[in-house]
Order: C-alpha cells, then sequence, then structure tokens
C-alpha cells in the first residue's frame, strides 16, 4: 500500500509519529519518503539516532510548525499521503492558555488542509482524541474543530484526487504525559493518587493505533471518523496492577477531566456505521457514503442512541490483563 509513496506525518517526534516510522519501515522497505515535520530540533535529532537517513534513505527530517503554512506547502511538494498527528494535547496548558491551542488544533488543522490542496496530496487521516465526543474542555473542543475541517474539506475538494479522515481513539498505554507512566513513577512514594474510583478509561497501544491509521489510509472514502472497538479498564484496577503493594488516595477529579472516556455519543449514533473491528461516525450529508460502506463492507448501522464510552463498554479487562499488557507495551523488564 505505502511502496513507492512520499508520507508526511506532522508531529511526527511524538510517541505516535515514532511508533508509525518503525511500523512504516518495517513493513513497507519500499516507501519513496517519510517525512518527519516537527517544531522540536532536540526531538528530531533523538529520533534521528535510532532512525538515521543515513541507514533509512526514505527519511526526510523537516523543522517547521504547522501555524506555518507556508512551510507546510513547502514539506509537501511530492508528497502522496499526510498523516495529521500534530497538536497541543494537555488539558490544563490548553485551560490557561486558550488561543495558543486553539493556533494549534484549530488553524494550524486548516493549515494543513490548505497545503494538502495546493498539493498533489491523496490520502489524509487526522489524528483526534475521546475529548471531542461532547467536550467538556477547550483541548476538546479544539479537537472536534479540527475533526469537522477535516471531514468537511471533502465538500470542497473538488476535482481533486483527494480523500481526508479522521482517527478518534482514547489515551494510549505508555504515551508521554499519560497515567501508567505516572503511576510507574508514583511507586516509590508508597501512595498512588486516585481521582474518581469510579473513573473509567479505554485501552489501546501505540501499535493498534498505527494499525488503524494504516486500515484507514487504506479504506477510507473520505469524511469518516474511525472509531476503534477496544476494551476498558477500571483506573483503581490499573493502579492494582501497577503498585498492588501502594494505597490508593482518592484526591478529586481534576478541571475539565471526564469520569469515563467517549468516542460515540448518542447523537452521533444515527450516522454511524459498525464496520466490525471499527465504528464510522460518517457526515450527516452523507447517505450515500453509509449506503456504499454497508454494501461493501459488510456494514451495519447502530442502533438509534447508541453510545460508545468506556464506562458502558461490555468489554473490560483484569487486573492481571492490565498487567501484561503494561508489560507487553510499557514496561518490558516486567517490573510490575
Amino acid at each position: 500500500m505505502l511502496d513507492n509513496k512520499s508520507i508526511l506525518v506532522t508531529g511526527g517526534t511524538g510517541s505516535f509519529g515514532r511508533s508509525f516510522v518503525r511500523t512504516v519501515l518495517a513493513k513497507y522497505p519500499g516507501v519513496r519518503r517519510l517525512v518527519i515535520y516537527s517544531r522540536d530540533e532536540l526531538k528530531q535529532y533523538e529520533m534521528s539516532q535510532e532512525f538515521s537517513p543515513q541507514e533509512y534513505p526514505a527519511l526526510r527530517y523537516f523543522i517547521g510548525d504547522i501555524r506555518d503554512q507556508d512551510r507546510l506547502r513547502r514539506a509537501m511538494e511530492g508528497i502522496d499521503i499526510v498523516v495529521h498527528a500534530a497538536a497541543l494535547k494537555q488539558v490544563p496548558a490548553a485551560e490557561y492558555n486558550p488561543f495558543e491551542c486553539i493556533k494549534t488544533n484549530v488553524l494550524g488543522a486548516q493549515n494543513v488542509i490548505e497545503a494538502c490542496f495546493d498539493s498533489n496530496v491523496t490520502d489524509v487521516v487526522a489524528l483526534s482524541t475521546d475529548k471531542a465526543a461532547a467536550p467538556i474542555n477547550l483541548y476538546g473542543a479544539t479537537k472536534l474543530c479540527s475533526d469537522k475541517l477535516f471531514t468537511a474539506a471533502n465538500n470542497i475538494k473538488g476535482s481533486r484526487d483527494l480523500r481526508l479522515s479522521v482517527v478518534r481513539y482514547g489515551n494510549v498505554i505508555g504515551s508521554r504525559g499519560s497515567v501508567v507512566p505516572f503511576f510507574l513513577g508514583q511507586r516509590e512514594s508508597g501512595v498512588i493518587p486516585i481521582t474518581d474510583p469510579t473513573m473509567t478509561r479505554f485501552n489501546i497501544s501505540l501499535q493498534e493505533g498505527v494499525d488503524m491509521v494504516l486500515w484507514a489510509l487504506e479504506n477510507a472514502q473520505g469524511g469518516e471518523i474511525f472509531v476503534p472497538k477496544i476494551a476498558s479498564y477500571l483506573i483503581t484496577d490499573l493502579a492494582e496492577a501497577i503498585a498492588p503493594e501502594c494505597k490508593q488516595e482518592i484526591v478529586g477529579i481534576r478541571p475539565g477531566e471526564k469520569i469515563h472516556e467517549e468516542m460515540i455519543t448518542t447523537s452521533d449514533s444515527l450516522n454511524t456505521i459498525d464496520l466490525g473491528p471499527y465504528y464510522a461516525i460518517l457526515p450527516t450529508t452523507a447517505e450515500n457514503m453509509a449506503d456504499d460502506l454497508l454494501a461493501k463492507r459488510g456494514g451495519t448501522r447502530v442502533e438509534p442512541g447508541f453510545s460508545y464510552n468506556s464506562g458502558t463498554n461490555p468489554d473490560f479487562l483484569t487486573v492481571e490483563q492490565i498487567r501484561q499488557s503494561i508489560r507487553d507495551h510499557v514496561d518490558p523488564t516486567h517490573t510490575v
């Protein structure tokens, strides 16, 4: 699928970007060009120690910000596929610096779209977040705007051979700033802080996220928001899996935080298709797309009023399953 293609990854030095690059280089040795586009020269230098252009001649490292449309256009010259992973993601930072978050997550998203329109890009997948579903914080609101920009861009592409879609999933186990590395670091204190004992989260690995993006690149028609079917866990079970010897101390929920991760709201149910391993939320004006997906992919419509969140999800991990997931994806030395 990606052999002889040129790919650009915005935010390519992040957790997702590194895993995506590792997967593409391993599975598609015939990839023509793989451009890492990000604004942090130190992270690019550190990444180049693992993925050097000398060993992987398809690799290119571009310093640039998605706020800079001219630089994006230059970086996209000769690019076929764009994976948009760049974003400001920290909820408290977004609440304190709202317009900075808007500049990157909303205006930056539109810059990516405009640059794709001005280039010969054929496929775009943008990464979203559970927080974009019924958002209660600024970060989630900006990602909802971003999702709408990417899906609606299919309406104005004209005669371009271009498909833009979105992949939405929750917190990635072990990613930077997530709860697993935080709990691992707290073990020595003897106390694991729990915001709410009823809190749940979805569980997805970086590799599962990468595989989903690759699936979307191959299967998207343009305009869909794809959501994976994955397991949930209780935050107290996660603490038990990581530090069974530690005391769990209830500290209260943080501003802008949800008790449960939500990825499909009841309002989305009328436009949601079940595709087997994934759901697809379709634009409200895409009846023909729904018919096509139902026919080609063997999909089925979800029931009106359906919702998908980590609290009501029927698939929950046990403590031992959580522990094994951490060993597989975060802690290969098995300290848990």
